[in-house]
């Protein structure tokens, strides 16, 4: 029986306004409504598929400030076992690299893990390299960009997608594989489920549970940062195309269109 750990994180809703702070220019979470990012739905959809054909336990893992629960709950309440939740002050600011590191020293807190399955990028960070970096650091195959993915109790077969080819690989276990938005559609939480959350063992970790020192992580130490940012400009006044009865509205559009290169 498989014994999987999904990687989630809270994101900010992509409906909100999403801000930087002043002072260096890292998210600040605070300021718009926040939520389990969608990719992660799909990720945990994945392994309650394998947990209802093959068995085990689905365990939930994230890294994170104390508002992150809130996703933590979201993930228990569609059917996950049980949640890890790395919280401490000094992550703050990490980059991907640092990032990785924590979630790779997590896992190691959690026994028996056969298949460790995220999404393929987080929606407010875009960068696309956390579950291939953690692979990295425990040494495992890694299956990216996976749209379908069947497990046979030994191995993972998975077919991967990118712009340029389909693929179809296979890895032994233990593996990590990260999922794109065709890999399912993730259910709603029932309202039994999300009576059954509130009773699910959730584990908090701080740095020093998972031997991680201070100074290896968090905005001081991160490898990169962002100097300076720009704001998005506001939006202009559209242009409008009345057609007067004269039929000359259509060729109006076709002219603007051609003007702008769009067609």
């Amino acid at each position: 029986m498989p014994n999987i750990v999904v990687l989630i994180k809270q994101v900010p809703d992509t409906w909100s306004e999403r801000k930087l702070t002043d002072s260096d220019y890292t998210l600040d979470r605070g300021a718009a409504d926040a939520v389990l990012d969608e990719i992660n739905e799909r990720s945990v959809e994945e392994a309650l598929q394998i947990k209802e054909r093959d068995g085990g336990e689905v365990v939930v893992l994230t890294v994170g400030p104390e508002r992150a629960g809130e996703a933590v709950r979201k993930a228990l309440s569609m059917g996950a076992d049980r949640a890890v939740h790395v919280q401490d002050d000094a992550i703050r600011g990490s980059d991907a690299i640092q990032t990785a590191w924590v979630i790779a020293k997590a896992l190691g807190t959690i026994e028996g893990v056969s298949l460790v399955i995220a999404g393929n990028e987080s929606t407010d960070g875009r960068v696309g390299a956390v579950p291939a970096i953690v692979a990295e650091y425990l040494g495992l195959p890694q299956l990216t960009s996976v749209r379908e993915l069947t497990f046979d109790g030994e191995s993972i077969t998975a077919v991967r997608e990118t712009d340029e080819a389909v693929y179809t690989l296979k890895a032994t276990l233990p593996a990590i594989v990260s999922v794109t938005e065709k890999i399912n559609e993730p259910r709603f939480p029932s309202f039994k489920g999300i009576m059954a959350a509130k009773k699910k063992p959730v584990e908090v970790l701080s740095l020093a549970d998972l031997g991680v020192e201070a100074d290896e992580v968090g905005f001081a130490n991160a490898g990169s940062k962002v100097q300076s940012v720009t704001a998005k400009p506001p939006k202009s006044a559209g242009e409008k195309v009345v057609d007067e009865g004269d039929g000359e509205g259509g060729p109006k559009i076709a002219q603007y269109l051609i003007s702008h290169k769009i067609i």
